[in-house]
């Protein structure tokens, strides 16, 4: 239970589509001991959600509050992907009884964590030098698939949002024509979070499969299971998952010029991540004709800590807090 005089701390949520996590923060620091988990089964609303979390804190009288939604923010308003919620900066502030809200995507969360992680948590996988200062590149692979690029000023960051992993799946051979097919096909459009997700990959075994004349069915933990016992279909479907990720991330690579690093982050990112190196994810991201040179130089690293989104809503709150002069 924490006891803390009004106004001196934050509420912090990150709402994924099975799992919301809340925490507290003191300033833009976020206080370990005060995370818990919520099974979203269990709630029919965020606000019930967090109602139990400050009941169980004490109630205590927050001056700001800020929210990470894996899903589309507009104007304030968020509806869950997976999750029949929406969630609203009204709806927070009268929750939380906080002065100042704010209501992010989850990947721009992850964007406002860069460069307040623990140094351990921010594995390198491809080398390069990022630039002080510089653009950066969030690229999650979770649930679902999205990015966001990171504008850093002097003073100031801005994370836009996108929905990146509904854009088309890039296709430049005869067999990747196939797998788009098949996948407009069984969901009526071959997107890049189709294959480049959790479910993506179970999606693309059972294509393969399929295509090669042995139907079976395996979900993504068989794959990778199957590929770590040296199953030969097994690796053959992660190949191919780690040389589109490859290639969608030098995509997005070229259109943002990360000068200061590419971040993947979200489940399938950390289980994937020890086979990039080996199955070709850096000879993809650099295979762009004339631009090769430039696609191969951006840094690219794993973030492994899962509190990223709940750091990255306390940076984001804590400068809106002082600009409304709140604290």
């Amino acid at each position: 239970m924490t006891d803390a005089p009004a106004n001196t701390l934050n509420l912090l949520a990150d709402i994924g589509g099975t799992n919301t996590r809340v925490a507290l923060a003191r300033g833009a620091e976020l206080l370990p001991d005060t995370i818990r988990r919520f099974r979203n089964a269990d709630h029919d609303s965020l606000d019930s959600v967090l109602g139990a979390y400050l009941q169980s804190e004490g109630r205590p009288d927050c001056a700001g509050a800020c929210v990470a939604v894996a899903g589309p923010v507009r104007d304030g308003e968020a509806r869950l992907t997976n999750l029949d919620w929406t969630i609203s900066k009204t709806s927070l502030a009268r929750a939380a009884r906080a002065e100042v809200v704010a209501v992010l995507n989850d990947l721009q969360a992850q964007g406002y964590a860069l460069g307040y992680l623990p140094d351990e948590a921010v594995i390198p996988i491809h080398t390069g030098t990022p630039a002080p200062g510089a653009r950066m590149l969030v690229v999650g692979i979770g649930t679902g698939f999205n990015c966001a690029p990171v504008h850093t000023g002097t003073d100031t960051r801005h994370v836009p949002p996108a929905e990146a992993g509904h854009v088309s799946l890039p296709i430049r051979t005869a067999e990747e024509r196939d797998l788009a097919d098949y996948l407009d096909r069984s969901y009526g459009f071959a997107s890049v979070e189709e294959v480049l997700s959790g479910r993506g990959l179970g999606q693309l075994q059972s294509w393969l499969a399929k295509r090669q004349g042995d139907p079976r069915d395996m979900d993504s933990a068989a794959v990778l299971a199957g590929a770590e016992a040296g199953d030969a279909h097994a690796l053959e479907v992660l190949t191919m998952f780690v040389r589109l990720l490859g290639r969608v991330t030098g995509d997005l690579a070229l259109m943002h010029l990360p000068y200061g690093g590419i971040f993947l982050v979200g489940g399938m990112s950390n289980a994937v991540a020890p086979w990039l190196p080996r199955l070709g994810f850096a000879e993809t991201l650099a295979d762009k004709g004339r631009f090769s040179n430039l696609s191969n130089s951006f840094p690219v690293s794993v973030v492994s800590d899962d509190c990223a989104a709940l750091i990255g809503c306390a940076h984001h709150l804590s400068p809106l807090l002082q600009k409304s002069g709140t604290v």
